[in-house]
């Protein structure tokens, strides 16, 4: 079976291409949920209990299979379920988030859609990051160039290693001199360490080319399937490490604008590996050509994805 991202989308058929379109499209709550069907049961209606593929609508706007009368809501198990906000407030929300270049705050959407609570809009903002990464995702290939940076707010008299920021890994698809890929990210635990070993074997696919800097305990990547290249980057490098590995650098410099800009440093360690994931969501869709492609690509995901109650987001729990 062919991944969601694997089938091409077209704009005005499949998504809206603007927000003129979008009122359009989802001016009531039975528009939002034939398009929320639609994407979860892309070739058909399928019962959860027999695997039925006929249907019918009942008065409460669920599905009963015709061969063994399961009642199924479109929701269920999906990062609606059981909300009691309209759909159509939910895919305000999602249009929100996705048809703005660099996202939104939790205080952007509480004030922009008028929750009572900032609560709420953070929760939500959670829900659909969960939603933003398939974990069967296709690995990275060609070139790839793996490196870490720092995360979080200043530490005065401090630098990197010695900080109190967060380590992410970063692999980014070189494609040229000036063009880059898709990449992956990820946090560590310490910087530094064996774990930026295992993070670029698990997000590259092998045969593939693995750039990282001199550090030894990358050189047994060639005995693993991959090519790797190393460059040096520390004092006395011929030349500086934003030149010899231009990928990571980038992708740091464009992540820590974000994460002050939009986020204003507020992101904690145990949420981070959320917004990493949106990030990943946005710059791996940067060159789509309308912004209503990220917001058909998060509704298609969010109706595989598990509901996860606020009592899990606020934990932070680790992404499986």
């Amino acid at each position: 079976m062919a991944k969601p991202e694997d089938v091409r989308a077209l704009g005005g058929t499949d998504y809206p291409r603007t927000y003129q379109e979008f009122r359009a499209w989802f001016a009531g709550e039975d528009a939002c949920l034939e398009y929320l069907a639609a994407l979860r049961w892309p070739d058909g209606f399928a019962c959860p209990v027999c695997q039925g593929t006929k249907a019918w609508r009942t008065a409460k706007k669920t599905w009963m299979c015709s061969a063994c009368g399961r009642k199924t809501s479109v929701t269920a198990g999906t990062i609606f379920h059981r909300s009691h906000t309209p759909l159509s407030t939910w895919f305000a929300a999602a249009w929100f988030v996705t048809a703005q270049k660099n996202g939104a705050s939790a205080q952007g959407l509480q004030d922009m859609l008028g929750f009572g609570s900032y609560e709420t809009a953070w929760a939500w903002l959670h829900k659909m990051r969960r939603a933003m990464v398939r974990p069967d995702r296709d690995r990275l290939g060609g070139v790839v160039e793996v490196d870490e940076t720092f995360i979080g707010g200043r530490t005065a008299g401090k630098a990197g290693g010695s900080t109190d920021k967060v380590p992410v890994m970063i692999a980014v698809e070189r494609l040229g001199p000036k063009r880059f890929g898709r990449v992956r990210l990820g946090v560590a635990d310490t910087p530094g360490s064996l774990q930026l070993v295992a993070f670029a074997r698990e997000v590259t696919e092998p045969g593939s080319t693995i750039r990282t800097d001199g550090a030894l305990m990358f050189r047994g990547l060639a005995d693993e399937g991959y090519h790797h290249e190393y460059v040096f980057t520390g004092y006395g490098a011929p030349e500086p490490g934003h030149a010899s590995l231009p990928g990571p650098h980038r992708i740091a410099s464009l992540l820590k604008r974000w994460n002050a800009g939009t986020h204003h440093l507020g992101v904690s360690r145990e949420h981070l590996p959320y917004y990493l994931d949106e990030y990943t969501f946005r710059f791996n869709r940067r060159r789509s050509s309308a912004r209503g492609m990220l917001f058909y690509r998060l509704l298609q995901q969010a109706v595989s994805t598990d509901p996860h109650p606020l009592k899990e987001l606020i934990g932070g729990t680790a992404r499986p």
